[in-house]
């Protein structure tokens, strides 16, 4: 079973930056591909970055790209979300998700296995 924890949300204003952590005490977290999430009030969850088991891979939404980086230290069994050059749009609950998901189908939330309670992050104008 892996119970993942989120972490490091938080209130900033825009141009600013954070960054939210993913955390497992699951021995096979390693194993699988993590993305993040996101939902904002009154909006669908998204899709925002994922990378893949061995961190040789990642993507990202349009909206974020060039703005936000994912990264993963195995051995600490932690994925990092770097935010970046924050913009209101982004506010919302973030989520990471983990799971031997299908790269095709990689934005799907359906995919994933495992999931966080989530952590605010507010940006405000």
């Amino acid at each position: 079973q892996v119970q993942l924890v989120e972490s490091g949300g938080g209130l900033v204003q825009a141009g600013g930056s954070l960054s939210v952590s993913c955390t497992t005490s699951g021995r096979t977290f390693g194993t699988y591909n993590v993305a993040w999430f996101r939902q904002a009030p009154g909006k669908e969850r998204e899709f925002v970055s994922l990378i893949n088991w061995l961190g040789s891979n990642t993507d990202y939404t349009d909206s974020v790209k060039g703005r936000f980086t994912i990264s993963r230290d195995n051995a600490k069994n932690t994925v990092y979300l770097q935010m970046n050059s924050l913009k209101p749009e982004d506010t919302g609950v973030y989520y990471c998700a983990a799971g031997s998901v299908a790269w095709h189908i990689r934005t799907v939330g359906t995919a994933y296995n495992y999931w966080g309670h989530g952590t605010q992050v507010t940006v405000s104008s």
